[in-house]
């Protein structure tokens, strides 16, 4: 793939207007508060992953709607003390997978709280997930998560995803071996917009790392790239003759761009010039709204992997710093 986006200097000035309707922090405010109704009944049982410089829990904890969520939380051995944390987001399609799959965050002397997706991971065979999606919306969808319950907020798919997020922190908070004070979210394309959401709506989190991140610019999405997700709403469109107003009303909700302006902790961002998944103009939507401090590191040559192992070293080296 060749440069298809804006170039990197208009990308670095690129702020559209996000669209947001009037009541998005009422709607975000009622959805949370609704949460709250249900008790957050986190379970942490030992579990047997033979890795001897980790201890491994597998984690149970209420969702959106009282939705029982899988997590694993993986705490270095022996560690003295309340630990950071590390709350990982996953990308679309992966579910938690096993313990053995999240040893780079423990390895640097963090705990990690890795969240399963509901309804994801049954395309990846490392990635397995094992949480269900019990509520779906009642329109008709393309294969895939990005039209379920399009036409509703109230009934959208994502709705549920950032509710089970931010009740994730609560479960890394809440447990002895972490720090409730040090908590930070990381993730990479769906699990980097997913991580967004979480940092504008959830108080705790200190810092955020975001990775090619996907759920931004839906509008500007769709209409540059072909690749799913994205494309999964211009099949539904594509049948569903005279919904797109609707489709975008949804979607004004859920818009990375809005979360951006609203976060206020410190992020460390990346963005790959050839990614047709999560086009570059779409990225950049989204960090030039992020009211915080931020950094982001552009990688000119690379698709939707970015930076890869080079850019977790960057990671790295920001979680040390941010201690």
């Amino acid at each position: 793939m060749a440069l298809f986006d804006l170039p990197l200097g208009q990308l670095r000035e690129y702020r559209p207007d996000s669209g947001e309707p009037d009541d998005f922090d009422t709607f975000w405010k009622r959805t949370l508060d609704e949460s709250d109704g249900y008790p957050l009944d986190a379970e942490f049982q030992p579990y047997d992953a033979a890795l001897s410089a980790v201890d491994v829990y597998d984690v149970t904890f209420s969702g959106w709607g009282g939705h029982r969520i899988r997590a694993w939380l993986n705490v270095p051995a022996g560690a003295a003390g309340p630990l950071p944390c590390v709350v990982h987001y996953l990308g679309y399609g992966c579910g938690r997978g096993l313990p053995h799959d999240h040893l780079v965050w423990p390895a640097s002397g963090r705990a990690t709280l890795v969240v399963d997706t509901r309804g994801q991971g049954g395309v990846y065979g490392r990635s397995a997930g094992s949480t269900p999606d019990p509520h779906g919306g009642d329109n008709p969808q393309a294969p895939g998560f990005m039209t379920r319950g399009i036409l509703d907020p109230h009934d959208y798919y994502y709705r549920r995803v950032f509710t089970d997020a931010v009740r994730a922190v609560e479960v890394a908070r809440a447990h002895p071996s972490v720090d409730p004070d040090r908590i930070v979210v990381h993730g990479g394309s769906q699990g980097g917009g997913i991580a967004q959401a979480v940092t504008a709506l959830s108080p705790h989190v200190k810092a955020a790392l975001i990775d090619v991140p996907f759920l931004n610019n839906f509008r500007r999405a769709v209409e540059i790239t072909d690749a799913g997700p994205y494309h999964e709403i211009v099949r539904f469109l594509s049948t569903q003759h005279g919904l797109a107003e609707g489709v975008f009303r949804t979607l004004a909700y859920f818009e990375g761009m809005s979360f951006a302006a609203r976060a206020t902790a410190p992020a460390l961002y990346s963005v790959a010039l050839m990614d047709t998944t999560c086009p570059p103009s779409t990225v950049f939507a989204a960090y030039n709204h992020w009211a915080g401090p931020k950094e982001i590191e552009v990688y000119p040559w690379n698709g939707h992997e970015g930076g890869s192992s080079t850019h977790q070293a960057a990671q790295l080296r920001k979680l040390r710093e941010l201690g």
